[in-house]
């Protein structure tokens, strides 16, 4: 359970974040002197802390300074009732997750909060690789004992110490972030910030703004300067998943960042200084991309200083048992259930079953049957029908059904998810959505890739990637498309 710390002197404040987070699970911790702040944070250990800039007998962010020394992972989100630039700049030079404006919107303080949750369990959950059955120690773990990934711990810890770009290739749903956290628990920068985006999850504007920030004004909705990832991650890590999705506009941006570690907000023109170390990823063929014009060159080159290759889970061969034994173990204790283990029917059937979705396909199909089951052993009836009836030397198929069934309802899918204290609500809804925005778009066109791509507002090749990895079929193709 994330715990919230709010130093302020300002009861109504205390108030506020109190009723926005008691029906979430959030334990919130209030008070309104520095000195008993920084008992808190020695004591509680907070997830996220936040700080306003003025309190009677002390400055925020001289404060942020101590505490920096106490915690340097700890997000500090400050409050301020000054709208004025140089406030921020010296917020986020204090090493500020980012600020908030007084009178405080509770939407705002939610949404920020949580975002400073999911940071803090990046830096915080440590990547361990050590085989599924002999670790007892917090955090993720990479399993696996396949030459393949056995060849991925090797990567892993000669690059991890090098303070170089590094790309991780492979299928969606292998696992590439966890890869990229234990690249950066392993290297020099493991004490300073680490933080997350997907390209492909946002547009070319607010991405633009996610990673360079803003200047007031600079679009439609931008009423105040916005600190993008850069500037909030100086002297730390960024993870940018699915590389292939960025804009040229935004490739150049990045160029010039790793090239000279300069860049302006979107809408400025003063020139801001950052050191960040960029771990990349992408299920592309970006080679194939720049060869088509869809992706820089000079960029890949310099983000591919070090390269990792995952390898899916169909060529991973025993890896999967041993990966089904580890999630059985989670899942008992997150679901709170007593399954001793799987049938040797099901086990076959599993390890015949090719995985196109990878690990994560494997974590959903594992939670579902683990709630069908109605006894200690988990057997081939609880599991989804399309695992059923495929042999072991089957190749996975180019294009196969999506498994969302039609008509699904996404609240009733996010109950699933709830139900199953799913740890990656945001990827699997994300996934859910995708897979029906783009299956009804190619419906409307009948199956025009091209048509589809334009009401999309995407690449056509962005969406050949999205079919193939959403594994959605295409039952109406017209001619012209071929």
């Amino acid at each position: 359970m994330p715990k919230l710390l709010v130093i302020d002197d300002d009861r109504t404040v205390h108030r506020l974040v109190e009723k926005t987070f008691e029906e979430t699970g959030v334990t919130t911790v209030c008070c309104s002197l520095a000195e008993d702040g920084l008992n808190l944070i020695r004591t509680e250990s907070p997830d996220a802390l936040l700080l306003d800039i003025m309190l009677r007998e002390a400055n925020g962010l001289e404060l942020a300074t101590q505490i920096r020394h106490l915690d340097p992972k700890l997000p500090i989100i400050f409050i301020t009732a000054m709208n004025d630039s140089d406030t921020a700049i010296q917020a986020m030079s204090r090493g500020a997750y980012d600020y908030l404006l007084k009178p405080l919107n509770k939407q705002e303080v939610q949404d920020l909060v949580e975002r400073a949750f999911d940071t803090r369990r990046l830096m915080q959950s440590p990547v361990h690789m050590q085989e599924a059955t002999s670790s007892n120690e917090q955090g993720d773990l990479l399993v696996g004992r396949s030459q393949g990934m056995l060849d991925v711990y090797k990567k892993i810890g000669r690059v991890a110490p090098q303070d170089v770009a590094v790309i991780i290739l492979g299928e969606s749903g292998t696992g590439k972030e966890l890869i990229a956290r234990a690249i950066y628990h392993h290297s020099s920068r493991r004490n300073e910030c680490f933080m997350a985006i997907n390209c492909a999850a946002l547009s070319d504007t607010l991405l633009e703004s996610e990673l360079f920030g803003h200047e007031k004004g600079a679009f439609t909705g931008a009423d105040r300067r916005h600190i993008g990832k850069f500037e909030q991650c100086n002297g730390g890590t960024i993870f940018l998943d699915e590389i292939g999705d960025m804009s040229p506009s935004t490739q150049s941006k990045v160029l010039r960042l790793l090239q000279e570690q300069k860049f302006e907000r979107v809408g400025g023109t003063e020139t801001i200084e950052t050191d960040v170390r960029i771990i990349s990823a992408t299920n592309r063929d970006l080679e194939q991309m720049i060869e088509d014009g869809e992706f820089r060159l000079d960029l890949y080159h310099r983000l591919n200083t070090f390269q990792i290759n995952l390898p899916p889970l169909r060529k991973r061969g025993g890896d999967v048992q041993l990966l089904l034994e580890h999630f059985l173990s989670r899942f008992n204790k997150s679901l709170k259930k007593h399954i001793s283990g799987i049938s040797d029917e099901a086990v076959k059937m599993l390890l015949g079953y090719s995985w196109p979705g990878n690990i994560r396909e494997l974590q959903a199909v594992l939670r579902k049957a683990m709630l069908m089951a109605v006894g200690p052993v988990l057997v081939p009836e609880f599991f989804p029908s399309e695992l059923h009836g495929e042999g072991e030397d089957i190749a996975p198929p180019a294009e196969v059904k999506p498994t969302a069934r039609p008509g699904e309802d996404f609240q009733l899918f996010l109950s699933e998810l709830e139900a199953a204290n799913s740890t990656e609500m945001y990827a699997e809804a994300l996934e859910w959505m995708e897979r029906q925005l783009i299956t009804r778009v190619l419906t409307v066109t009948e199956g025009n890739q091209s048509k589809a791509a334009e009401k999309l507002g995407i690449t056509r090749g962005s969406l050949r990637n999205k079919i193939r990895s959403l594994n959605i079929s295409i039952d109406h193709v017209i001619s012209s498309d071929e």
